[in-house]
């Protein structure tokens, strides 16, 4: 894990916050109904976090392994536009990202949980994941959350990437105005 001033530096720097869902995003548990439909449950938070990075001008984007019509649900409300599912091989994927985005790894971070983020999480410039990942991930990122997949992890990451970019005043100071 990386210093305090380390981490802030490289937060400073971010252009593009990239995500994973299941155990990030949402509690890393499937749900399925009598009906076969899958379920998922997602913390508002995390998503009011993503929308705020937004409106500051840090992009979002989402790399999963898994299918589901209910992240293009989420995402679409939460407004992201970069939304790629069914990869279970996420480098090539990121690398076409990057590229398409014009952006270097040190302007990127990204918040994984288990072995198959490790090949993104050991290029970005900041690496996070929430405090219930896997060993191998948990001794390889700068950040650990405070919090699990899908409990606040990924608000976490979205106001230490405002604040050190001296965004978060602003964001606090829209919600603290005069209703007039």
């Amino acid at each position: 894990m990386t210093d305090l001033k380390q981490l802030n530096d490289k937060a400073a720097q971010i252009k593009l916050l990239i995500l994973d869902i299941d155990g990030v995003l949402s509690d890393n548990k499937l749900y399925y109904g009598d009906n076969g439909i899958e379920y998922k449950s997602f913390f508002t938070r995390d998503g009011h976090g993503m929308v705020m990075l937004q409106q500051s001008g840090v992009e979002i984007g989402i790399i999963t392994g898994r299918k589901s019509p209910l992240i293009d649900k989420r995402m679409n409300d939460l407004k992201v536009k970069h939304v790629y599912q069914g990869k279970p091989d996420k480098l090539p994927t990121f690398l076409s990202l990057v590229e398409k985005l014009g952006l270097k790894f040190n302007e990127i971070a990204y918040m994984g949980d288990d072995i198959l983020d490790l090949p993104i999480l050991t290029r970005v410039g900041l690496s996070a994941s929430p405090k219930d990942a896997d060993a191998e991930v948990l001794s390889r990122v700068d950040l650990i959350s405070e919090f699990n997949g899908g409990q606040g992890c990924v608000r976490e990451i979205c106001e230490l990437i405002l604040k050190s970019q001296g965004l978060w005043q602003k964001q606090i100071d829209f919600y603290l105005r005069e209703n007039l």
